[in-house]
């Protein structure tokens, strides 16, 4: 459900993987097009879609008779979407998210405003995450992931309509490590972005990665995730991923903000939805609500949204109380 760059490729992995899939496409001259000639105009024009790819923009179609639900939508609007869609899941369905955020107003993670809006068990939903940029997956470049359900049996069902010869899927049961590390990751590379464009060199990102991967981990701890979720794929994996890579939106986001854009200008640059931009002001609210501190978060934040200049975040953080590395 959602025909953008992730959906698009994961659609990809699907098919490749044998399993069938319909993507549902907002517009449908996008879902007339993926139908037609197998390849989605707006985002992988030179990428031809396996022969098991469909696309229908009509919601009702694509999820009839469908066992198996994946969700790819900007995550501020999935509850409105879902709202529109649930009337049409089959009972037993697996709602599969690959979204990364938290939303504002609620903070709730994905997978919570799933499972209330469509009054779906914890035991039917699940989350994709892990270092996953979509344009190196989709030219078919070796990586790993990690598919997370409280329910075991159901990731192994996930994870068996998903492996290809480019695309490794683990399991996990920590849904909420998983979904935390997915979410958390885009403010950081956020912060990454700003350092590198404003010149700072590989102390300052490698800092700005293990301090917060720190933030990440006491939070996901507060909330009852494992710490170990974080090491891998999902936490680690992921944000170095997208701290490192120019393929990352927040990341490319991030650099203009460091050489001086405004958001405005930023977003015209990146031509695509970074979610740490508004994952930052629901990620500190919901830090803020179960007392837990986010230094780096904070800043993100305050940059982005309230006018802080990217220099005096970072003069900010580095004279705040000096304390011991495991506090």
């Amino acid at each position: 459900m959602g025909a953008g760059s992730w959906g698009t490729v994961f659609a990809k992995i699907l098919a490749d993987a044998g399993t069938p899939v319909t993507i549902w496409a907002r517009r449908e001259s996008v879902a007339a097009t993926i139908e037609a000639e197998h390849r989605n105009p707006d985002y992988y024009p030179d990428v031809e879609l396996p022969a098991l790819v469909s696309a229908t923009s009509d919601a009702a179609a694509a999820l009839r008779g469908a066992d198996l639900v994946v969700l790819s939508v900007p995550s501020q609007t999935l509850r409105e979407n879902l709202a529109a869609w649930t009337e049409h899941l089959e009972s037993d369905a697996t709602l599969l998210s690959l979204m990364k955020g938290i939303e504002l107003g609620t903070t709730e993670r994905m997978t919570e405003v799933i499972a209330e809006v469509t009054g779906a068990p914890a035991s039917r939903v699940a989350v994709l995450s892990g270092p996953n940029l979509a344009r190196e997956i989709a030219e078919e470049q070796p990586t790993a992931s990690v598919v997370a359900c409280v329910d075991h049996g159901r990731a192994v069902d996930i994870q068996k309509a998903i492996t290809t010869s480019y695309f490794r899927p683990y399991t996990n049961t920590d849904v909420v490590g998983c979904e935390l590390g997915g979410a958390v990751k885009n403010v950081i590379a956020l912060a990454y972005g700003m350092a590198a464009g404003m010149g700072m060199g590989d102390n300052t990102k490698a800092t700005i990665i293990t301090r917060g991967l720190a933030e990440t981990t006491r939070l996901g701890m507060r909330l009852g995730a494992d710490p170990v979720t974080f090491a891998g794929l999902a936490g680690l994996g992921d944000l170095v991923a997208t701290c490192s890579s120019p393929l990352s939106r927040n990341h490319t986001f991030g650099v203009q903000l460091g050489l001086g854009s405004t958001l405005e200008e930023a977003a015209a640059v990146t031509k695509q939805t970074a979610e740490g931009v508004k994952s930052c002001r629901s990620i500190t609210d919901l830090a803020r609500k179960v007392a837990v501190e986010m230094p780096i978060c904070d800043a993100v934040e305050r940059v982005c949204h309230e006018g802080l200049d990217p220099r005096a975040a970072v003069a900010e953080l580095m004279g705040r109380e000096t304390k011991p590395e495991t506090d």
